[in-house]
């Protein structure tokens, strides 16, 4: 007589356990958004951008744009003065506070109270971990790379660390990106949307370039930084996406 054959625990223990779906489930929400699949995208490619530049940098390879550049800004014959206006220099010390830390805590203030005032209070917890998150990974990659400042042309505002990435560069673009992201994403007309996020874009690349005009940063550490805080800001808004539609659900 024949007994029933019953599965062995170790095969009932496999059958029974559910396959890992995160990934997919990721991936199908990045192709039913068009939004969230640019941004993914989008991501990436300044995630390349700046692993290309880092590379060069920490091999110690110049980029030959970087000295002359920083030439071509200044009076021939004069390096200590720009071309241009006389009040130029004045400008783009204005305009490079808007960078500072200490700006930069009153506009994430700013951003958290409006948030935390709307009821928003996960996604103004998401600001202060995206913006203090992009501090740290700045700070980081100085002490880590610790590149000199430029050297060819005389300083026109006072710094103190290393010079990649621009630390201006890439926190100006993670808070003013991420607020105008998370502002923008409030708004019902395309318009408005498209306002904020051409004023946060425009600040951005404003204090960057004041940092080249000043001679404090090599060209490619602004880049390197526009790059790096795009793409920390991108996440960030993406987080933030998929976690208000899982709450929606």
């Amino acid at each position: 007589m024949s007994h029933p054959q019953h599965p062995q625990p170790a095969d009932r223990h496999r059958s029974d356990r559910p396959a890992p779906r995160r990934l997919p489930a990721l991936l199908s929400r990045l192709r039913a958004e068009p939004g969230l699949l640019a941004a993914f995208l989008a991501a990436c490619g300044l995630f390349l951008t700046f692993a290309f530049i880092a590379d060069h940098v920490m091999e110690r390879e110049a980029f030959r744009f970087d000295p002359a550049l920083l030439g071509a800004l200044r009076q021939p014959g004069d390096p200590a003065r720009l071309i241009g206006p006389g009040w130029l220099a004045e400008a783009a010390r204005d305009v490079t506070a808007l960078g500072s830390t200490v700006v930069l805590i009153m506009v994430l203030a700013i951003g958290v109270g409006y948030l935390w005032l709307s009821r928003r209070r996960t996604t103004a917890l998401l600001l202060i971990a995206a913006v203090g998150g992009g501090q740290m990974l700045s700070s980081a990659l100085k002490w880590l790379v610790d590149r000199p400042r430029p050297d060819v042309v005389p300083h026109l505002a006072e710094v103190s660390t290393a010079s990649f990435p621009s630390g201006h560069s890439t926190l100006s673009a993670v808070a003013y990106l991420t607020i105008g992201a998370l502002l923008a994403q409030a708004q019902r007309e395309r318009r408005v949307r498209l306002f904020i996020m051409a004023v946060a874009l425009l600040l951005t690349v404003m204090i960057g370039a004041s940092r080249v005009l000043l001679g404090v940063h090599w060209p490619s550490d602004v880049v390197a930084g526009w790059a790096l805080g795009a793409f920390w800001a991108l996440a960030c808004w993406m987080a933030a996406r998929l976690m208000q539609q899982a709450g929606n659900r």
